[in-house]
């Protein structure tokens, strides 16, 4: 997807990719939701955690490079969050039944997660004396160990 959008000299890239993790997440939440126990919330977390420097890198890369005004991408970016919500829905409703298929769109996510981390956000996220992004992933990995411990003694 990275090379056809890079062909198109297209400005979306942190956008779809934002979107490619984010619908498989939200359904995920929703079935997570639908089983019970205390996992939804703990998804829930990592999913804010890590969502918001992708909504933040996707804003950028659009205002950069494309001739939209801020103020319209904020807009559309604010219908796209209803995307969530209707996905999570999908997720609780229809799809929680289907193991197998809630683990392939886990594993569908957690890989573009892991594309989307290593080829566009990381060597993006160097600021001059700033260590944030770095605390930012470490508290991401503190907080799904911790909260994977919790779920495994409780």
């Amino acid at each position: 997807m990275d090379a056809f959008l890079s062909r198109l000299n297209s400005s979306v890239g942190q956008l779809v990719a934002m979107l490619s993790d984010f619908v498989p997440e939200a359904i995920a939440l929703g079935a997570a939701f639908a089983a019970g126990g205390s996992a939804g919330l703990l998804l829930a977390l990592l999913m804010v955690l890590q969502n918001l420097p992708e909504g933040f890198n996707a804003f950028e890369e659009l205002s950069s490079n494309s001739q939209l005004s801020p103020n319209k991408i904020v807009l559309a970016f604010s219908g796209l969050a209803l995307v969530g919500p209707a996905s999570a829905a999908t997720g609780y409703y229809l799809l929680s039944q289907y193991d197998e298929l809630m683990g392939a769109l886990m594993l569908f996510a957690s890989a573009g997660i892991l594309y989307l981390v290593f080829q566009d956000i990381a060597p993006e996220s160097k600021l001059v004396h700033q260590s944030m992004p770095a605390v930012g992933a470490v508290t991401g990995f503190l907080l799904g160990l911790v909260g994977n411990m919790m779920i495994a003694g409780g």
